[in-house]
């Protein structure tokens, strides 16, 4: 009950809050994408002492400590000092960046900020993969306990890497005893992402392999930095994956987006890909149809359990990707450019890159008989 002596309020609500009492928590790759976003909901949480920021380049928060540099350099142990918590975001899966030079920066990347987050004393470091490291399989459960074995392959677009950082963040605990991990696995990441999975949507027909059983379900950004921000405060720790409440079927998808489906059989659409991806046309490899074919949709309960629930329903997630890829055209993992998509109609433009692919196919086929 409030004081009725306006002297006695305030000497009980200063007009000057009193230092947060909370974490030091740096961030990696804060200057765009995710760790922009963590940045600045940090900066103004009540519950962080103080944020510092790390990257390439400056980002926009004026409220943080910026310090820019490589993560694979060894001097972040100094800049780590006096941190007691590492969010590390700086991981590079564009679709687009060279295989070999991707995996060097983000495996070389993780195992640098581990060993750099043990020589300067943090205590905790929170790691962020995907929840494809579950595997997208024709008998998962609906959903995945966050505890299910991980039985992704490193055949669709950056799993590999994401399972080597899984299993630097096993190892990390026993290499460095008193450093605590945890590893966040978000769901189909929605809000300015652009992947294999977010792309699906830009395609003028969604594809459907014949006899698949997919499920969709998303986590959007913001929900994300939310349960990241429980990750750091220590609500909860462990391996937890993190994504809206239940799941859409394929059928719900079409009806929602209004996109109609155009189905192959699996020997037709799985051949395709392959060709289409080994001759450079595009640059998503097979195994990213995976994820389009089966579930692989998780648990939250971890989270639950701790008391996070998320903002944003499927509906709302999948709603939000639409408004964000209007305009795009992309066939079969490749994003057409303005001509390319008024010259080639929703089912032509597929067509057409199919074609191409077997065109390809002849031509050397016929270098090679002369």
């Amino acid at each position: 009950m409030s004081s009725p002596d306006p002297q006695v309020r305030a000497a009980r609500n200063p007009s000057t809050p009193p230092p947060a009492r909370g974490p030091v928590v740096a961030v990696t790759g804060a200057a765009s994408g995710v760790g922009a976003l963590l940045t600045e909901r940090l900066a103004v949480s009540e519950e962080i002492k103080q944020v510092i920021a790390i990257d390439e380049r400056r980002g926009d928060s004026s409220q943080v400590q910026w310090h820019i540099l490589d993560v694979r350099d060894p001097a972040i142990a100094e800049k780590l000092r006096g941190a007691d918590v590492v969010v590390h975001l700086a991981l590079d899966l564009d679709l687009e960046t060279d295989g070999a030079a991707r995996t060097a920066y983000n495996v070389r990347g993780t195992q640098t900020v581990l060993t750099a987050a043990a020589a300067a004393g943090v205590h905790r470091v929170v790691l962020c993969t995907s929840a494809i490291v579950y595997g997208a399989l024709p008998e998962n459960e609906l959903p995945l306990s966050e505890d299910a074995e991980l039985r992704a392959t490193a055949e669709a677009t950056g799993v590999g890497d994401l399972l080597e950082v899984e299993r630097l963040a096993r190892r990390a605990p026993r290499a460095h005893p008193g450093l605590n991990v945890t590893v966040v696995r978000p769901a189909i990441l929605v809000g300015g992402s652009d992947t294999a999975l977010t792309r699906y949507f830009e395609s003028p027909r969604l594809l459907v392999v014949a006899g698949s059983r997919p499920a969709w379900q998303f986590c959007h950004v913001e929900d994300l930095c939310s349960a990241l921000e429980y990750a750091v405060l220590e609500k909860v720790d462990g391996e937890l994956a993190v994504g809206c409440d239940g799941w859409l079927e394929q059928e719900e998808v079409e009806e929602l987006s209004g996109i109609r489906r155009m189905e192959l059989p699996s020997a037709v659409a799985l051949g395709a890909a392959a060709r289409l991806h080994r001759i450079g046309l595009t640059p998503s490899p097979a195994g990213d149809l995976a994820y389009t074919m089966y579930p692989w949709v998780v648990s939250v309960s971890r989270l639950h359990d701790a008391g996070w629930r998320p903002q944003w329903t499927n509906e709302e997630v999948l709603a939000e990707l639409l408004e964000e890829v209007a305009g795009r055209r992309t066939v079969a993992g490749r994003r057409l450019g303005r001509k390319d998509a008024t010259a080639a109609g929703a089912a032509g433009a597929t067509v057409a890159l199919l074609g191409a692919a077997a065109v390809v196919r002849r031509a050397r086929k016929a270098r090679r008989r002369i």
